[in-house]
């Protein structure tokens, strides 16, 4: 194989990350765009040159799927995808699995593709092939995940095609050597096994949040607030500056961030297209980080100073176009949500998670809730209270056992009559495909999660709900993992001051029983 690849653009999602990751091993990306090339693409993979399909490009290749029953794929392998089962588990099914390889020539330190069942890789998907609808053959490699109690291929391999259903380029150097291997067009490599048994499943994902804003020089930083206040009080109420943002992201990334996840927490006056420094940010980042990177801020329909109206939908493509992965959603879901219960849950496409999700997919649109717990006076009709009531171990002042989750914009400063669980319920039926849910009440307290509002979300909607507000040990991460059943769990304050560690984090979680996927170091 040459130094060149050609690369098939789909214009779908961030395939920047995917660009930034075959340049690092050395080669060179040539576009393939024109209609006509995208049809000649089937007679390619038949004439016997290499082909690599990544997620949508491995589904591809099967006869068809679930999600467009009157859409054939090509064919290429039998089997049609199916949605995972959503009765006992989240879906989309997002995060770190593994990719155990079975087929002839395999054996203990031997990696195929580069693939090594010790490893853990990160997808992203609702639909897979489950593997009793497997092709068979000798000369065919399946490497499979196992969510739950669901068994599906990860990914596949037979003569030319080389394909997965996660993203190597967002799954660290496990991904990149996978990549590498494609492109070195070395099928079968050796390498010393960890000690032990590889242990199949979904990890515990573990984010790093970075707040952004200007300081009081202008520049970006990463800051950190209490109760969303991030001013300090004892140095004239100066901006927290915890640190340079894309530093920090590779900090992280080197410790073991299952994902990073910036929030622009300035927004954007006039128009987020304009703010060069943070899409700047974004593509610095996207460099040298290949775990997925999520961007909030400003994600909304947007119109200039001069006029000029720009679409959710175009501010999100310049977010993926500088590498990002996802996009989050704030104030503008609230107001979206509470527009869809006034047209009777009617749904007109023009929400920008609507938007969004139907160019990109759900898994690319992330919507975070800032709520406020607001205790219920002890003599309301809780049969009748419009507002989610949640049963509270922590009574109120007056001895209330019920508490309801307030929702808010604008960093909290407004709050809107719609509950968290209502709001998270309204945007699962628009296309979100996970939750960020805050605390403003936790927020900057290192006192813990608030697992009863973790809870309360988890058991209202299907979609993934990432724990977030209030981390300030390690053991915070166990407790929402363990008794609130978080899809994955968020830390920002106790990482930038430097108190903890990520990989402190997975080895306390790891000591008490639970999966994560632990390093591989630097280089591939």
């Amino acid at each position: 194989m040459g130094k060149t690849v050609h690369l098939l653009d789909t214009v779908s999602g961030n395939i920047r990350s995917l660009v930034n990751a075959i340049e690092k091993l050395g080669y060179e990306v040539q576009w393939i765009r024109a209609p006509e090339d995208f049809d000649r693409a089937e007679s390619y993979i038949s004439s016997g040159k290499p082909f690599m399909g990544i997620c949508v490009g491995q589904q591809a290749l099967f006869a068809g799927s679930e999600e467009d029953p009157g859409i054939p794929g090509l064919g290429i392998f039998p089997g049609t995808l199916r949605k995972f089962n959503d009765s006992d588990k989240s879906v989309p099914h997002i995060g770190w699995n593994s990719a155990i390889v079975s087929g002839p020539d395999t054996k203990p330190g031997t990696a195929t593709w580069g693939l090594r069942p010790e490893s853990k890789y990160y997808y992203v998907h609702s639909y897979a092939v489950p593997l009793s609808d497997a092709p068979k053959g000798d000369d065919i490699h399946l490497a499979v995940g196992t969510y739950h109690s669901e068994t599906f291929i990860g990914a596949i391999s037979k003569g030319n095609i080389f394909a997965t259903q996660f993203h190597p380029e967002k799954s660290g150097v496990a991904g990149l050597r996978v990549l590498k291997a494609f492109l070195d067009g070395t099928k079968f490599t050796s390498y010393t096994p960890r000690p032990g048994s590889p242990v199949p499943g979904l990890t515990r994902r573990i984010i790093a949040c970075l707040d952004v804003r200007a300081n009081d020089d202008g520049d970006l930083v990463v800051t950190k607030g209490d109760q969303y206040d991030v001013r300090e009080k004892a140095t004239g109420g100066n901006v927290r500056n915890l640190g340079k943002p894309v530093s920090l992201a590779e900090k992280y990334y080197l410790s073991g961030a299952d994902e990073i996840t910036f929030l622009n927490i300035t927004s954007f006056r006039n128009c987020p297209l304009a703010d060069i420094p943070m899409l700047e940010i974004l593509r610095l980042t996207s460099f040298n980080v290949f775990v997925p990177l999520t961007i909030g801020g400003g994600i909304r329909d947007v119109t200039d100073p001069d006029g000029t109206v720009h679409s959710a939908l175009k501010v999100a493509a310049a977010y993926f176009s500088s590498g990002a992965d996802k996009v989050s959603i704030g104030s503008d879901a609230v107001l979206a949500a509470e527009a869809y219960y006034a047209r009777g849950r009617a749904l007109t496409g023009a929400s920008s998670i609507e938007q969004i999700s139907a160019a990109y997919g759900n898994q690319a649109v992330v919507v975070s809730i800032d709520p406020r717990r607001v205790y219920i006076p002890t003599d309301t009709d809780l049969t009748a209270f419009p507002h989610d009531p949640v049963p509270t171990a922590f009574h109120g002042p007056n001895g209330e056992t019920h508490v309801w989750y307030q929702t808010t914009i604008k960093g909290g400063r407004e709050a809107r009559p719609l509950s968290a669980q209502a709001l998270a319920r309204a945007v699962e039926a628009m296309g979100a495909g996970e939750i960020l849910l805050n605390s403003i009440d936790r927020d900057g307290s290192n006192a813990g999660f608030d697992l009863e509002l973790v809870r309360a979300v988890k058991a209202a909607v299907k979609i993934p709900v990432i724990a977030s507000s209030g981390a300030g040990v390690p053991a915070h991460f166990t407790e929402v993992f363990e008794r609130a059943e978080a899809d994955a769990a968020l830390g920002a304050g106790m990482f930038h001051r430097g108190e903890y560690e990520v990989w402190q984090v997975k080895e306390e979680l790891a000591r008490q029983g639970l999966l994560v996927r632990e390093p591989e170091g630097a280089e591939v």
